[in-house]
Parts: structure tokens; C-alpha cells; sequence
């Protein structure tokens, strides 16, 4: 596979998990965030594991990560406001961060 298949299926993949998470909001929140938005929050997402260092760590004897949520969802509303694309509210935040937390989980499941 060349690397124009690799950013494909990266949007491929992209889609998938936006598409999810849009479904995994309560109600009041599907309306709230635009595509773009969820799009910006998946990207700030994946830069946080790459920069926390979360993926080099050692899974326990089950095989599991463990991931402060909350950390993530600090670093987007940090990050979000940096880049001045709006204040957050945590608890939004972290709806869509659950979102894509199960989603990924999905993944490993196939």
C-alpha cells in the first residue's frame, strides 16, 4: 500500500470514528459540535497519546492501558483555547472523548 492508501484509509478510519461519536453523544450534544469541531477534537485526541508517551507504556497482565480520561479532556480544552477555537465545557468534552475511547475499543474487537 502507498502512502495516498494510507492517508485514505487514515480518512477511512477518520470518518468511522466521527460517525460514532456523533452517535454516542446524549442528544442535547449531537446538534452542538459541527463535523469540523469533532474533527479538530479527534486530532488533538491522537496528538495527545503520541505526546503523553501513553503508548509506550506496558499493558498489565490483562493486556490493558490504563488512560486518565480526564487528562485528555484537560488537554483539549487547554489546547482548544490556545488555538482560539472556543472554551469547552469539561463535561461536553468528555463525551466525546468516552466517544472515542469506545470507539477504539470497537476496533480492537474486530
Amino acid at each position: 500500500m502507498g502512502l495516498e492508501d494510507d492517508f485514505l484509509m487514515d480518512d477511512i478510519d477518520d470518518e468511522k470514528a466521527i460517525e460514532y461519536i456523533k452517535n454516542y453523544l446524549p442528544q442535547e450534544l449531537k446538534e452542538k459540535f459541527s463535523d469540523d469541531e469533532l474533527y479538530y477534537f479527534l486530532d488533538l485526541i491522537n496528538e495527545y497519546y503520541s505526546e503523553s508517551g501513553i503508548l509506550d507504556v506496558n499493558p498489565d497482565e490483562e493486556g490493558y492501558i490504563e488512560i486518565d480520561l480526564g487528562q485528555i479532556v484537560d488537554y483539549v480544552i487547554k489546547e482548544a483555547h490556545k488555538d482560539e477555537m472556543g472554551d469547552y465545557d469539561p463535561e461536553e468534552i468528555l463525551f466525546v472523548v468516552q466517544g472515542e475511547a469506545e470507539y477504539t475499543e470497537t476496533l480492537d474487537d474486530e
